[in-house]
């Protein structure tokens, strides 16, 4: 077997074991899936009335798009923290004495991960339907919108995949990721930006999320996307192209 070919059968190896590990131990995903579908019902149902002249319509229409950026940002602790268990735990060692890619560790938990979390948007447009969301997308528009959340998904699991190689222990690496966590709040996902003030509405325009939330708000509800489209791809490419570099970086150290 080439060498390109050995990568590939380890890294599905390290697949199987990380969507094995899941399974086995479901809570992590459990989190990742449940807390923004219970978030979700809480803005829609508990402030959906008082935000909905704000939306300038049906309040789970303007919500649901941006919601789904969610289950992103919430599977970058999940990575973190299954990460830095594993490395602090020894596993990462008994990996290095052993015949195997090393690149393989690293790409079975970010292609478990993106599993995981594409299932978790599966899911929470499903509940988003059952409580009222009426997108307007078809299928071209339906696939465009979630290649940009893979998309978006990939790029966050390479960082908190360097947070988790870096942090002392798995508590700590749970705490890492808490900016990006936080990043859909401070967006155009729960309210428009034009009504925040000065200082909050510039950071919600030019931080990542609010481009990616219009641009899937746009692909399922029709809304204008303008050059969002273009700045969310770019994001997105770079983010991932710095998480890429970073984990690969500090893993070759750690694995010398």
């Amino acid at each position: 077997m080439t060498t390109m070919s050995l990568a590939l059968t380890d890294s599905v190896t390290m697949l199987r074991r990380n969507l094995l590990h899941a399974r086995r131990y479901p809570s992590l995903t459990f989190g990742v899936i449940i807390m923004p579908i219970v978030l979700l019902s809480v803005f829609n149902f508990v402030f959906g009335g008082a935000l909905e002249k704000s939306s300038g319509g049906n309040y789970i229409d303007y919500l649901a798009p941006g919601m789904l950026l969610m289950i992103p940002a919430y599977i970058t602790a999940s990575v973190a923290v299954s990460i830095a268990t594993d490395t602090t735990k020894g596993i990462v060692n008994r990996f290095r004495v052993m015949a195997i890619a090393p690149s393989s560790f690293l790409t079975g938990h970010v292609i478990g991960a993106l599993i995981q979390a594409m299932l978790g948007v599966v899911a929470m447009v499903g509940f988003a339907v059952l409580i009222g969301f009426r997108p307007s997308a078809n299928a071209v528009e339906w696939i465009a919108a979630f290649v940009l959340l893979a998309l978006l998904t990939f790029a966050l699991i390479w960082l908190s995949v360097g947070m988790g190689l870096v942090a002392s222990s798995p508590e700590s690496a749970s705490n890492m990721p808490f900016p990006l966590i936080m990043l859909p709040f401070l967006g155009s996902g729960l309210v428009a930006t034009d009504t925040m003030p000065v200082g909050m509405r510039q950071f919600a325009e030019y931080q990542p999320f609010t481009p990616i939330t219009e641009t899937v708000r746009g692909l399922l509800m029709g809304t204008e996307i303008g050059n969002n489209g273009i700045i969310s791809v770019a994001w997105c490419i770079g983010l991932a192209l710095v998480g890429y570099l970073w984990s690969s970086s500090v893993f070759r150290k750690q694995t010398r």
